[in-house]
């Protein structure tokens, strides 16, 4: 097995867009207003459907590339299709990299799943990719594959919100230098819950911006995903808010009650 470099991990943006479920012309219009309204980082992935819209989108923007991170994932079932997969997404995408590549979810077969990561490190060796990291694995898995190759994912990607907290799963990825970005961070609990209106109203904003910013105030960047111009201004503008502790600890209450979050529940 040959040795990997470490190449430096990567500064996510704090907010992004996530591009799950958007197709066609949809999807190129929602990331041209993202990226009007201020956002530089796009998350899109093969099994999405839409990376060539997102590229199109890129390119029209008049945005300097370098200034975008760009986010694709490769949904394997098996191992093999790596190089074919990451071709083409770099293609599509109109880009001679992509910043970050997920494994988008785990093999359950670990020696699979280890010869995928193995592939993903060698793209990031090669300068093809920025960085490699993974999405929607536990860190049960994440250390399976760290000590195997020597090489820890520079992200994992799940399914976090306030419904979903679990401090404990927060302080595993900071312990070992993996950045946790939240997909589907508005799905729970619904928006108009008890705790998250009466935030908003001390703090003056909607309870979406109330729940990025909880995110945010964890140190947990967010791809909140919307179609609708007003929502993707709307869930920006979450970086100019700062919650108090008191409000942090109402939100945090809302996860306590929850079972063990595994990282690896919960996929997009």
């Amino acid at each position: 097995m040959m040795p990997h470099a470490h190449a430096p991990r990567p500064v996510l943006p704090a907010i992004g867009l996530g591009t799950w479920q958007i197709k066609g012309e949809d999807a190129y219009r929602a990331v041209r207003c993202a990226l009007e309204a201020g956002y530089r980082q796009i998350d899109t992935a093969r099994l999405y459907g839409n990376e060539a819209q997102v590229g199109r989108a890129l390119a029209d923007s008049g945005i300097d590339r370098d200034q975008i991170f760009l986010t694709t994932k490769y949904a394997q079932y098996r191992p093999g299709g790596e190089e074919r997969a990451l071709s083409e997404s770099i293609e599509k995408l109109g880009v001679d990299r992509v910043d970050l590549w997920l494994m988008h979810f785990p093999l359950k077969d670990p020696a699979e799943n280890l010869a995928v990561w193995e592939w993903f490190l060698g793209a990031a060796d090669a300068g093809r990719v920025a960085a490699a990291g993974v999405s929607n694995h536990s860190i049960e898995q994440i250390d399976a594959l760290t000590t195997a190759s020597g090489v820890a994912p520079a992200v994992n990607q799940v399914k976090f919100n306030p419904a979903r907290y679990d401090p404990d799963l927060v302080a595993a990825h900071r312990d070992r230098g993996i950045t946790l970005q939240a997909h589907s961070p508005l799905r729970q609990p619904r928006l108009d819950h008890p705790t998250l209106a009466a935030v908003a109203e001390r703090r003056g904003a909607t309870p979406a911006q109330v729940v990025l910013a909880w995110h945010l105030a964890h140190g947990v960047p967010v791809i909140p995903k919307s179609v609708h111009p007003e929502r993707i201004a709307e869930n920006y503008a979450a970086l100019g808010l700062r919650l108090t502790t008191a409000d942090i600890a109402e939100i945090d209450a809302l996860g306590r009650h929850e079972s063990s979050l595994h990282a690896s529940g919960g996929q997009h």
